[in-house]
């Protein structure tokens, strides 16, 4: 079993004792460092190189939106968490927009966080519930556009696994209803993120359902 190297950055000294304690317990979790604000979270991510980053939002200096940013153009394989109080959609939107890979909120238990932080090493999507309600109603009230030059690339089955990812399915999940591999899957994620330019399975949820893709793909099968 590979070490999950986490980086945690928040600025508050008590809430980073308590996550550092919980990762040691862990067989499979390695704390590579700590940092307490965006400007340091880069330093150190640059000279540490950890797998996970798991990011506060509002902190002196430099929040974690923006370290978000600059860690992602820095560090692009780099998994980043975001471990907040905020439920405001706009910190929501922003994050995933930097290029975050989950979104959770401080109030998760304990098993829960270091399931989602496995489950974003291994290529998932971890959001709190109530995130994810405020993302897809929020991509329900936005305008589709009308240009679908890249939809027009995606093969019909990459257009099936981005589907699939909108219902917030996992690769497993994806693969059973499919009837294929999860490599497979795994490749065509890689595909679908390369053909639309974007950086995780998140923002392809959310570029599907603003494109209402969904909503195409159930209006030509019923046709």
């Amino acid at each position: 079993m590979k070490t999950i190297r986490v980086l945690l950055v928040d600025d508050h000294a008590l809430f980073r004792s308590g996550v550092a304690g919980l990762l040691r317990e862990q067989p499979d979790f390695e704390l590579a460092g700590e940092a307490r604000d965006g400007r340091e979270a880069l330093e150190r991510a640059n000279d540490l190189m950890p797998d996970v980053i798991l990011m506060d939002v509002y902190m002196p200096e430099v929040g974690g939106l923006e370290a978000t940013r600059k860690i992602k153009d820095s560090l692009p394989y780099v998994k980043i968490v975001m471990l907040t109080v905020s439920e405001e959609e706009g910190d929501l939107f922003e994050a995933i927009k930097a290029g975050a890979h989950g979104y959770l909120l401080k109030n998760i238990e304990p098993k829960e966080l270091l399931r989602s932080l496995r489950d974003v090493f291994q290529g998932e999507a971890p959001i709190s519930k109530r995130a994810a309600t405020k993302l897809l109603d929020e991509f329900a009230r936005l305008s589709r556009g009308d240009s679908r030059k890249e939809q027009d690339n995606l093969s019909p089955r990459e257009r099936e696994v981005l589907e699939h990812l909108t219902t917030g399915a996992t690769n497993k999940e994806i693969a059973s209803s499919l009837c294929i591999s999860e490599n497979t899957v795994k490749n065509h994620l890689k595909n679908i993120l390369a053909k639309l330019h974007l950086q995780n399975r998140v923002q392809a949820a959310a570029y599907a359902l603003r494109k209402g893709l969904t909503q195409d793909r159930k209006s030509a099968n019923s046709g």
